[in-house]
């Protein structure tokens, strides 16, 4: 998923979110809970780094079925009365109910698997969830799956176990569905999600959120409507499939008469973008709708309120595409869609040089999509234009994607995240789209069409890169620490009843 959503909180530096009861007896309920959470901290947050040492990470087959096994004992320590394991013809799933005899019921998306991870490039083993004082924010879990997504989704199980230990009733009932194929784009979600028992209970909630970490050291609050779609592919050159070049490596000397699988890949590739490589070429293409006058207010607002040069920075970057001023650069971030390539692998890439002329040639590209565009428009415009353009040979491998996702702002799951924030004293920013994706589709498209969004105070960052962390115990008065977090899903799940 996904660039994470800019939170602000106002509230003394490692302080709880301050609950405005809704009665005497929800008051009294609060501080029962409140005081669990605080017993509970130190427990809640072994259980999130046994989690983050038991990794399972799809594009590398590691960790199945072990990390489906590992996510239904979690639940089921959390209250939910029953969690299975769906089958796909990918990775497990996992399916869970909890029925508190609640009136109304809420759906939850949880991703169990983690982002490939190089350890050579970390301070600490990813897989040793060290807790590490990193300077201006305060003591940190620094871990693969830390906040993308293991962190959030352990204080919303933390905030179960809270309710519990209090001696309190859940106020709603909850619909899990967990996925093990995230990270690559989860090709199989359909399977878990249109299961026929797992569709009816979902079609009796009033929404589908994922727990998140939303707060960014600026303290933004963001409220986001949606998210981009993708599709993840592999282009493929090879000497064999094209019927020139060679059909193994071969010394680069003959390249004076013999034609290179990796050129051709790269023409290819040259087809797709404008020449400085920003904007779509590929015919056909499915056509975005246009940004409405209301996302172009809320994205002016979110403009005027974030900081240009602390995005700049974030990111490691001096300029935005063509120059952009903020605004605009922000626009055409919530409003268009883009090919990227990921990564390049051809021939040799070891110490040295080695003279070879490959056979094959691969591209590794995302495309994100968003509204009007289709996932399997978008696939079935991108090979009709190789093809057209002389490259019908280089083979087309989508690993996985799907449709973006839009939830209007009046939804009751986006209404009950608004006001919990603006009875905490803060101010949101509505957000059109999320820039990044995950699979909500399956939730607000047919049959389904359910709002589906993410909440949840606390911080963190590097998702899919070195050093990812999840803050425990804040020392900024901007961010939530875990306990912070916890009763910030506490505060969620009673709004939902209402």
């Amino acid at each position: 998923m996904k660039l994470p959503i800019l939170f602000a909180i106002t509230l003394a530096a490692g302080a709880s979110l301050t609950i405005a009861p809704h009665s005497s007896a929800a008051e009294n309920d609060f501080a029962e809970i409140k005081a669990q959470i605080t017993k509970q901290h130190d427990e809640a947050v072994k259980r999130l780094q046994d989690w983050i040492k038991l990794p399972s990470i799809a594009a590398e087959n590691r960790g199945y079925p072990e990390g489906a096994d590992f996510m239904i004992k979690l639940l089921k320590e959390a209250g939910f009365q029953q969690a299975t394991r769906i089958d796909t013809d990918g990775k497990p799933g996992v399916f869970a109910t909890l029925d508190a005899g609640a009136p109304k019921t809420v759906g939850l998306y949880f991703m169990y698997d983690v982002k490939q991870f190089d350890p050579k490039e970390w301070s600490s083993p990813p897989l040793d969830a060290a807790l590490v004082d990193k300077p201006g924010l305060g003591k940190s879990i620094v871990g693969r799956g830390a906040v993308n997504q293991k962190g959030p989704e352990a204080a919303f199980l933390a905030a179960l176990h809270a309710i519990n230990g209090a001696g309190k009733k859940m106020p709603v009932n909850l619909v899990l569905v967990a996925e093990g194929e995230e990270e690559i784009g989860s090709p199989h979600i359909g399977q878990i999600v249109h299961k026929p028992e797992v569709q009816a209970a979902l079609a009796k909630t009033n929404g589908v959120f994922m727990p998140s970490a939303t707060q960014d050291r600026d303290g933004i609050v963001t409220v986001t409507l949606g998210a981009k779609g993708i599709i993840e592919c592999e282009l493929i050159a090879s000497g064999e499939k094209w019927g020139r070049g060679p059909a193994k490596d071969i010394h680069s000397s003959l390249k004076a008469m013999v034609d290179s699988p990796a050129w051709h890949l790269v023409q290819a590739l040259d087809t797709l973008v404008s020449e400085d490589g920003n904007s779509i070429t590929i015919d056909d293409y499915p056509k975005p709708l246009p940004i409405s006058v209301d996302e172009k207010k809320m994205v002016a607002e979110g403009a005027r309120r974030r900081s240009e040069a602390e995005a700049k920075k974030q990111y490691s970057v001096q300029h935005w595409i063509d120059d952009l001023p903020w605004a605009q650069a922000q626009e055409r971030l919530v409003s268009q869609p883009t090919v990227n390539i990921e990564g390049l692998v051809g021939g040799y890439t070891g110490p040295g040089g080695k003279t070879v002329l490959p056979h094959k040639a691969i591209a590794k590209l995302d495309l994100r999509l968003v509204p009007d565009m289709t996932a399997d428009g978008a696939l079935a415009a991108l090979k009709a234009h190789l093809a057209k353009h002389g490259f019908g040979d280089i083979e087309v491998n989508m690993t996985g994607g799907y449709d973006p996702t839009s939830t209007v702002v009046n939804a009751p799951l986006i209404q009950a995240q608004i006001a919990v924030l603006k009875r905490g004293g803060i101010d949101p920013l509505i957000w059109p789209r999320n820039a990044g994706s995950y699979p909500g589709y399956v939730f607000t498209g047919e049959p389904l069409k359910l709002a589906s969004g993410h909440f949840g105070l606390g911080h963190g960052s590097g998702a899919h890169a070195p050093d990812e962390y999840y803050v425990i115990d804040s020392t900024n008065p901007k961010i939530q620490g875990y306990d912070g977090a916890v009763l910030s899903f506490v505060e969620y799940l009673y709004e939902l009843a209402k």
